[in-house]
C-alpha cells in the first residue's frame, strides 16, 4: 500500500464517520437514510454519463453488492435505532476487517505476508478496543449488539465483492457511479410507498443535511473502491475501518459520548498497525 493509496483510504475513514454520523443525527432513521440513499442515486445517474460503463464480468458483483447494500442499510438504520452511535458504529465497523482477511485469502486469493498481518491484527485489536469501550458499565443490549455484529458481516461481504467487481469493471468511476444508481433505490422506494402522497412534507426539514450525507457517502466509497484497484483487500478494509476513531471522537464531541484513555491506546495500536501495513506496501 503506497502511502497516496493510505492517504486516499484515510480521507474515505473521515468522510464515512461523518456521513454516518448524519444519518444517526436525523431522529427519523428512515427519513435520513431515504435521503442518503436517494441522493446517492442521483449523484450516481449524473456521473454515468461522464464514465466508461463498467465490463460485462462486473455486473454479476454489482448487483450482487447493490442487494448486499440494501440488507447493510437496513441493519444500519436498526443498530443506530437501539444503540448509541459510539456503540454502534465500532462493533460494526470493527468487525468486518478480520472477515475481509479470510473472504480475501478464499476469493481473491491474497494472504497478507508478515508485516501486512501484523499490521492488520494490531488495527483490528485497536478497533475492537474502542467497540468494547462502547460497551462498559452497562447491561449489554444483545439485540443492539447483534444488529451491529450483523451490520459488520455485510460491511466485510461488500467490500469482498466490491473489490473483485471494480478490478474487473475497468472503471473504477463508473462502477462506484452505477453501483449507486443500483443500491440506492430499494429504500427511497419504500419510503414513497409508506409515505404515499406526503413524502416531500416527512424529507423536507431534514434534506439539506440529508443530501451532504448523500454526498459523503458517494465521495467515501468511490476512494475506497479506487484503493482497492490499487492494494489488497484486507489492508484497504483495515485502514478503512480506522473511520470509528473519528466516529469515536465525533460521539464525543457531537453526541457528548464519552471518549476516556482506553479509546486513546486503541488509537495508538490503530496508529503502529497503519504503520507496519504501509511498510508492508
Amino acid at each position: 500500500m503506497t502511502p497516496a493509496v493510505a492517504g486516499a483510504v484515510l480521507l474515505a475513514a473521515v468522510t464515512h464517520a461523518s456521513w454516518n454520523a448524519i444519518a444517526h443525527r436525523i431522529d427519523d432513521k428512515l427519513v435520513g437514510f431515504t435521503l442518503i440513499a436517494g441522493g446517492g442515486t442521483l449523484i450516481g445517474a449524473g456521473l454515468a454519463p461522464f464514465a466508461a460503463f463498467p465490463a460485462a464480468a462486473a455486473w454479476p458483483y454489482l448487483l450482487a453488492s447493490a442487494a448486499i447494500h440494501v440488507a447493510y442499510y437496513v441493519l444500519l438504520m436498526r443498530s443506530f435505532r437501539l444503540g448509541d452511535f459510539g456503540q454502534a458504529y465500532p462493533i460494526a465497523r470493527g468487525s468486518a476487517p478480520l472477515v475481509v482477511t479470510v473472504l480475501a485469502a478464499l476469493f481473491a486469493h491474497e494472504v497478507p505476508d508478515g508485516w501486512a498481518a501484523a499490521g492488520i491484527a494490531l488495527s483490528c485489536a485497536g478497533l475492537t478496543g474502542v467497540a468494547l469501550w462502547g460497551l462498559r458499565g452497562r447491561r449489554p443490549d444483545w439485540a443492539a449488539i447483534g444488529a451491529a455484529l450483523a451490520t459488520g458481516l455485510t460491511i466485510a461481504s461488500y467490500t469482498v465483492v466490491d473489490g473483485l467487481g471494480v478490478r474487473a469493471s475497468g472503471s473504477s468511476l463508473g462502477y462506484i457511479a452505477w453501483l449507486m444508481v443500483a443500491e440506492g433505490l430499494a429504500v427511497p422506494a419504500y419510503a414513497l410507498w409508506r409515505w404515499r402522497g406526503t413524502t416531500w412534507a416527512v424529507l423536507r426539514p431534514h434534506a439539506g443535511l440529508g443530501l451532504l450525507g448523500a454526498a459523503l457517502s458517494v465521495s467515501a466509497y468511490g476512494l475506497v473502491l479506487w484503493a482497492q484497484t490499487r492494494a489488497e483487500l484486507a489492508p484497504v478494509a483495515a485502514l478503512r475501518e480506522s473511520s470509528i476513531i473519528v466516529g469515536a471522537a465525533i460521539g464525543a464531541l457531537v453526541f457528548k459520548e464519552r471518549f476516556g484513555a482506553p479509546r486513546v491506546l486503541a488509537a495508538g495500536l490503530l496508529v503502529v498497525g497503519i504503520g507496519l501495513m504501509l511498510r508492508a506496501g
